[in-house]
């Protein structure tokens, strides 16, 4: 698939508004959307939940996120979250007149199920999660658990759960699939042998600090929407919130520096699952309804390297 075809699947764009104006107007950050594979529209713009546990923070972060126009709810079976976030939306989409078609599932393999496991584990996660269907269910890590990095069975364990999510993709239990924290040569690879259903999305650190030009380019060439986590720069982690670059550009578009950081991949069509626990952050988690100017663009471009998470430079 090339770059046009992929950039014509943005539906809906950040520059453009396309009825009944005269006038070009940005589009809200929460009616971004993004054509899958399969013909599913994906918000561009979703909620993170990473170390959000307990059933009532859960249904009250899920109630203001909801209330502030997410759509797409981000888990894994590795947060431990899943059964109080499927409890919490059977609860909530009532409240705001949305059905199970409204809203955006995704969740994902965890490295211990790596293999023949992962067709169970996504039947797991989907009955606690108790939603009919996942949208998109993601490997989590290129790696398994109690598997050398350096080892090449990680490379057969990944193909195997391939296989196995692409059953559960026939069988019903998820409309699409994909990878997470994957490098080029682990996305040529699993190109090379995809079971007949190409990977939809790759869901990776991605920040002003840890851009991989290589890696936008390659998903962009293969139809694979870039998605990124750690946009803030990690938990418990103020490097980028606290840069003056990033402050000096907030300051002059009267933005806060959490905005910035969120808006600079969504102008570069890379999609975003911020995650918050108050309600004045999961506000502003989406009001990214601005431009931000191409010279402050390069600048936030132009930031020395840094990972803040894994880094699966290690996993063959």
């Amino acid at each position: 698939m090339g770059s046009l075809d992929f950039f014509q699947r943005f539906l809906i764009t950040s520059l453009f508004l396309i009825t009944g104006c005269n006038c070009e107007e940005p589009v809200l950050a929460k009616d971004m959307k993004f054509k899958l594979h399969s013909g599913d529209l994906m918000p561009l713009v979703g909620f993170g939940t990473y170390q959000i546990r307990g059933t009532e923070l859960i249904r009250d972060v899920l109630d203001h996120a909801l209330a502030a126009g997410y759509r797409l709810i981000d888990t894994a079976k590795v947060y431990r979250n899943e059964e109080d976030i499927g409890k919490a939306l059977k609860e909530l989409l009532p409240k705001y007149n949305l059905t199970r078609q409204d809203i955006f599932i995704t969740t994902k393999l965890s490295p211990n199920d790596q293999g023949e496991k992962a067709y169970d584990a996504l039947q797991e996660s989907l009955r606690k999660l108790d939603c009919g269907y996942i949208d998109l269910y993601l490997i989590h890590w290129p790696g398994a658990y109690g598997v050398n990095a350096s080892k090449v069975n990680n490379s057969a364990l990944r193909a195997e759960s391939w296989k196995q999510m692409v059953k559960g993709v026939k069988d019903g239990l998820t409309r699409n699939i994909g990878v997470s924290n994957y490098l080029v040569r682990h996305l040529k690879e699993l190109s090379a042998n995809d079971f007949g259903i190409k990977p939809a999305v790759n869901q990776v650190e991605w920040h002003p600090r840890n851009r991989p030009s290589d890696l936008l380019e390659y998903c962009n060439q293969e139809g694979i929407l870039l998605q990124a986590y750690s946009s803030l720069g990690g938990t418990d982690n103020n490097d980028l919130l606290k840069n003056a670059d990033v402050d000096k550009i907030a300051k002059k578009l009267g933005k806060s520096p959490a905005q910035i950081l969120l808006r600079w991949p969504l102008q570069q069509n890379i999609a975003i699952i911020p995650k918050a626990r108050s309600k004045k952050h999961i506000d502003d988690n989406i009001d990214l309804n601005f431009v931000i100017p191409d010279e402050d663009m390069a600048i936030l471009s132009g930031f020395s390297q840094n990972r803040y998470a894994w880094n699966p430079e290690t996993v063959v």
